[in-house]
């Protein structure tokens, strides 16, 4: 089954049309506390860093590269189906995401996240250089 699933699927950058399945689709991952909540207009601001994983039109999975300077992206909203999960698409939206950052000569991507070993399978780590770590304070209620 892995193999008819990764031999038809399709990574690619979303259009406007993928927009509101999108919204749709991510929505379950935000109910369930792994996805932070994005809006529709968020999700068209993101459409040229936007990655879709889709099988014969039905779309499977979703990451997106969040530039904020040529320094520093950050993959969001990352999520694939139940069904997909453990068949390689996530790591090929993160791929997809990292091989963007490289073409735009970013120097670091990071990812904030609750399934550490996932992103570190997929070559990420906990520091930064000078072992440096980034840390975060919220200034608003989620």
């Amino acid at each position: 089954m892995a193999t008819k699933i990764m031999s038809n699927l399709v990574i690619r950058l979303a259009t406007e049309a993928d927009i509101p399945v999108l919204a749709e689709f991510i929505q379950p991952f935000v109910e369930e506390g792994d996805l932070l909540p994005r809006t529709v207009p968020e999700l068209s601001e993101l459409l040229p860093t936007l990655f879709v994983a889709e099988i014969d039109g039905r779309i499977l999975g979703c990451a997106a590269l969040e530039i904020y300077s040529w320094k520093l992206s950050e993959i969001r909203s990352l999520a694939v189906s139940k069904e997909a999960q453990g068949k390689g698409i996530g790591r090929k939206l993160v791929k997809a995401c990292v091989d963007l950052a490289h073409e735009r000569n970013i120097l670091e991507v990071m990812a904030i996240t609750a399934s550490d070993e996932f992103f570190m399978s997929c070559g990420f780590d906990y520091t930064l250089p000078s072992l440096k770590r980034a840390l975060f304070i919220q200034t608003r209620e989620i």
